[in-house]
């Protein structure tokens, strides 16, 4: 099987003109709503209308799948927390539900590859995914099917009438190929990309260290080829949100991404499907060294930055009410003329 993504359209020019414009006219002084007015502005490059619809109907896919990098003490949790909280998301009990109610979005896992048996494991790519540093993680074609789950995720979502799409994730462990893929794709020493993930104390940081050191060699190789970079240093589970976050913009779909992660996922991404970052906005900064990283590579300003380190798309939808503000200002504040208000002079 042969990867390849279509040609990723930009998101309208015209349209987000059109937006600028329609903020300089709104009873409010120009640029003094600071970031709003750009977030707003891009929902209209992406919808390619001004004024922007109000989302309908946003979802959040949380990619679920277990690491075997996790056998070697870099995270503070054990393997089976990933298929304890995939149960605990069906029955709304995470915190990412939580968020989700709150923000009005809907939540949807997928067992992409958690090593045990789950209500939710039809997907399925394979039980856990090989020990980075010493081994692959996936097999060429287990990537290959991981990336078009991902994309068919989307296009499910899609045709189903999402408007918007977070992509979430849950894997004990998943913090270690995150770094790497990030540090492999941006040259980055791994001192200065690994971090404490589920909170690992400081001998499980140096282990964590040198687990992203080794799968880092073995990495570094296949930067010019995503597809095998992700066999090699990612998860299934993370090779699928890659094939997710391109599709979604090859779909003219937005995206509000989270955490490290999903950062990673979309480095790869952009490189599966280059433009895409176009279409994601950065939900929040994790406190993960490696997605700051990430989101400079992908030259992406986070809207948030509360010191979040969840994953689970928790951070992405605690700025979702911005992207929904940003995006009824534009439709719903009214005019300098039609509110018979006076204008600047």
């Amino acid at each position: 099987m042969t990867i390849e993504f279509p040609p990723v359209e930009a998101p309208s020019e015209s349209a987000r003109l059109e937006a600028v414009a329609r903020h300089a006219a709104l009873t409010k002084p120009v640029g003094s709503l600071g970031r709003l007015e750009d977030l707003g502005a891009w929902v209209a490059a992406c919808q390619g209308q001004c004024p922007p619809h109000p989302f309908t109907r946003p979802r959040v896919i949380v990619f679920a799948g277990d690491h075997g990098v996790a056998r070697h003490g870099v995270s503070a949790y054990p393997s089976e927390v990933t298929g304890q909280m995939v149960a605990n998301f069906l029955t709304g009990g995470a915190a990412v539900n939580v968020l989700a109610n709150v923000a009005g979005a809907t939540v949807r896992v997928v067992d992409v590859a958690v090593d045990s048996d789950t209500a939710v494991g039809d997907d399925k790519v394979r039980r856990g995914s090989g020990s980075i540093d010493r081994e692959d993680a996936l097999t060429q074609e287990e990537a290959e099917r991981a990336i078009e789950l991902g994309r068919r995720l989307a296009d499910d979502e899609v045709d189903g009438g999402a408007d918007l799409l977070i992509a979430g994730d849950m894997g004990i462990g998943n913090t270690t190929p995150a770094a790497v893929l990030v540090a492999a794709l941006t040259g980055t020493e791994p001192v200065a990309a690994v971090g404490r993930g589920t909170g690992v104390d400081d001998n499980g940081w140096m282990r964590k260290t040198a687990a992203i050191r080794d799968a880092l060699r073995r990495a570094r190789p296949h930067t010019g080829d995503p597809v095998r970079l992700l066999a090699v240093a990612s998860g299934a589970d993370i090779a699928a949100m890659a094939g997710f976050l391109a599709q979604a913009a090859v779909r003219r779909t937005p995206v509000v991404l989270d955490g490290v992660v999903s950062g990673a996922a979309a480095v790869v991404a952009e490189e599966l499907a280059p433009g895409a970052r176009e279409w994601w906005v950065a939900g929040h900064r994790s406190a993960e060294p490696s997605h700051a990283i990430a989101l400079g590579h992908l030259g992406l300003e986070p809207l948030l930055d509360f010191g979040m380190r969840l994953g689970e798309g928790s951070g992405a939808v605690a700025a979702l009410p911005l992207v929904v503000m940003a995006t009824r200002v534009l439709a719903e504040m009214a005019t300098f003329d039609g509110a018979g208000v006076t204008g600047p002079a």
